[in-house]
């Protein structure tokens, strides 16, 4: 029988018990917030090389009456596409949690997926619903500015949360914010990509007490080609000197706010300070 498995959330212990028991197909949901989004090509592939004796054991959690799928959520799939008609009525092993909330759920999936491929944006929503400081802290900067985490292509919309979640960890609520409002102001929508963010959150943490953030998104909104101008200048940068993207995203927005200004007004270069 599989151990019990523990996790931690917030100096508190989480007992994740359970015990194995036969489950219906038809008696299993999905949970959004804890769980990641279905690949219909991950099913596919599971389909194509099926055989149900080397299925392994799902892990659910019951709660209101529902099954929740916490793990075998791309194995059940394919399951109930190679049975065909009538898979509603079938039963198979899982392994049952009773008692947990929707962000022990998350907490769970988070558990069982250490050692296993996760993207990161899955990891980093589940870990919101599961109520982790970090995770919680930047969604709550990005709501605050009337953003939205999601890889849906809407209005104020931020995939790039390794950049979101790199830019936090190294320098902190402030700096992240004050690169959000002016990657937001200065390019709009085009401005919320990874390498803007992550090259903003390091000019923020230099220039900061110093830095005009309405200068600075002035001078950002009027270069040629918009979001994709500043790119295509840090990268002709990085090529030419070996520095990293953000790094030479940092210093190309530094010689375009200092454009056509002098003295004490100007910041001092990148590179000459690294």
């Amino acid at each position: 029988m599989p151990g019990n498995k523990t996790a931690e959330k917030y100096g508190k212990k989480v007992d994740f018990k359970g015990e194995l028991k036969y489950v219906r197909l038809g008696q299993m949901k999905v949970s959004p917030l804890a769980q990641r989004e279905l690949r219909p090509y991950r099913v596919d592939h599971l389909i194509s090389i099926f055989d149900p004796d080397k299925m392994g054991i799902p892990r659910l959690s019951f709660r209101e009456g529902h099954y929740f799928i916490c793990d075998g959520q791309h194995r059940i799939e394919a399951l109930k596409k190679w049975l065909g008609q009538g898979w509603q009525d079938v039963s198979i092993e899982c392994w049952v949690v009773d008692g947990l909330d929707e962000s022990q759920e998350a907490e769970y999936f988070l558990s069982l997926n250490d050692t296993l491929s996760v993207s990161i944006y899955e990891k980093f929503t589940k870990a919101i619903t599961a109520g982790r400081q970090t995770e919680v802290e930047i969604a709550s900067i990005v709501d605050s500015l009337n953003l939205k985490i999601t890889k849906q292509d809407i209005p104020g919309g931020i995939s790039a949360v390794g950049c979101l979640l790199k830019s936090f960890k190294r320098d902190g609520d402030n700096a992240l914010r004050r690169a959000l409002v002016i990657a937001n102001n200065a390019f709009g929508d085009a401005g919320l990509l990874g390498p803007i963010i992550d090259g903003f959150g390091l000019l923020c943490r230099r220039y900061n007490g110093t830095l005009d953030e309405r200068a600075a998104i002035e001078h950002l909104s009027r270069i040629n080609g918009g979001v994709n101008g500043l790119l295509n200048e840090a990268r002709r940068l990085r090529i030419r000197i070996g520095k990293p993207l953000n790094h030479c995203v940092a210093a190309a927005a530094v010689t375009i706010i200092n454009r056509g200004r002098a003295g004490k007004g100007k910041l001092s270069g990148w590179f000459k300070e690294t």
